[in-house]
């Protein structure tokens, strides 16, 4: 069911879109604090979401397939904002494409594995890729304008930030190549088996 709470959590991260969008056009220290605090917000709902279905027996086919989407928005649509508004320096772009290409494949790669009745389970070393791109987009959002207002000019914020994305890109590159691997093996088993009953 759509009112079910894992899948409100999921479409919140969806909602929270357009409040990012508007908090990071205003450009104010203020309004890019508030656009970390929206980020940070959706980005805990994509660990509740799962844990509550599983918890609550909530599983469902509509959940496993809004929550990748929702990831993928919400992590684009920073993207897009970083670096539409000059808040990525231009070696801070490398990571932030190869982050786009990756989910790009990985999910041309789901939908492939599919439609042969096999499923691309997540990975811990996946996990950690996430928890670093999430650290990194939020702390990218925030910028050193959010340092200033909490009196610590000193912190370089965006340059940390920068160096997360770097190592969420790193690992976006293992995780990507593992997932490819995968997908082969799994073709390389569907042609010499012949059709699967998808087809």
């Amino acid at each position: 069911m759509l009112t079910d709470l894992p899948n409100v959590l999921t479409l919140s991260r969806i909602a929270a879109i357009p409040l990012l969008v508007i908090c990071v056009a205003i450009e104010t220290p203020l309004a890019d604090m508030a656009a970390c605090i929206v980020f940070a917000a959706a980005a805990i709902t994509d660990y509740f979401d799962g844990k509550l279905a599983r918890s609550r027996l909530q599983q469902s086919d509509l959940g496993r397939m809004l929550d990748p989407i929702a990831d993928k928005l919400l992590v684009g649509a920073v993207l897009l904002l970083l670096v539409g508004h000059h808040r990525l320096s231009s070696w801070g772009l490398y990571p932030a494409i190869i982050i786009v290409l990756r989910e790009i494949l990985v999910s041309g790669l789901r939908e492939y594995l599919a439609g042969i009745r096999v499923g691309l389970p997540v990975t811990k070393l996946a996990k950690w890729k996430t928890g670093f791109q999430m650290g990194a987009l939020g702390t990218l959002l925030a910028g050193d304008g959010t340092a200033a207002i909490l009196h610590l000019n000193l912190l370089p914020v965006s340059l940390i930030g920068e160096a997360m994305l770097w190592v969420a890109a790193a690992l976006t590159l293992i995780t990507g190549w593992d997932y490819l691997t995968a997908g082969w093996r799994h073709a390389a088993t569907s042609k010499r088996r012949g059709p699967s009953v998808a087809e």
